[in-house]
């Protein structure tokens, strides 16, 4: 179903400036979705389960980040809302405070001056991802709180950052 490549990370020594690929193993990015069998599943009205495991072009395997893979399906199935749950109530701005709507140039913008940083930026960057391939829109919210789901979902105030294209 998904067809991954290497994923590598450039780090720069900050000593000398100079720039190197760190090689991450096994881990993958994902390159190519087929949603047959997807489409299969949900038009028999069922919930699929899907692990992060993804083939790469040559037969190899790798693993996905859960995060950037289930923004991949959300892109191939051009979904209207992708829920990314976490353990804050979304994107917070400099005073901490919960920022309900955003544009991906906003969100673009929010890393460039480092309001949205650590753990935070690959999750928004798996949004701008999503929403690039596709998607609507997609929240970001918190799956510790109850019902935050059924909030996002059936109020008009949501519970927590809607991110747009």
């Amino acid at each position: 179903m998904v067809i991954a490549k290497k994923a590598t990370r450039k780090v720069v020594d900050p000593g000398s400036n100079i720039e190197r690929v760190v090689d991450l193993g096994f881990v993958g990015e994902p390159d190519k979705v087929d949603t047959t069998v997807l489409d299969t599943v949900l038009g028999r009205e069922l919930i699929p389960v899907l692990a992060p495991v993804a083939a790469s072009a040559d037969g190899g395997s790798f693993n996905v980040n859960a995060d950037t893979f289930a923004g991949a399906i959300a892109g191939a199935l051009k979904a209207k809302r992708f829920l990314l749950l976490t353990d804050v109530p979304g994107v917070l701005d400099k005073n901490k405070k919960l920022i309900d709507k955003l544009s991906a140039k906003d969100a673009r913008a929010l890393i460039a001056d480092g309001t949205i940083s650590g753990g935070m930026i690959p999750k928004v960057e798996t949004c701008l991802y999503a929403l690039e391939r596709g998607v609507e829109g997609v929240v970001i919210l918190d799956g510790k709180v109850p019902h935050a789901v059924l909030v996002e979902l059936f109020t008009d105030q949501g519970a927590g950052t809607l991110i747009h294209r």
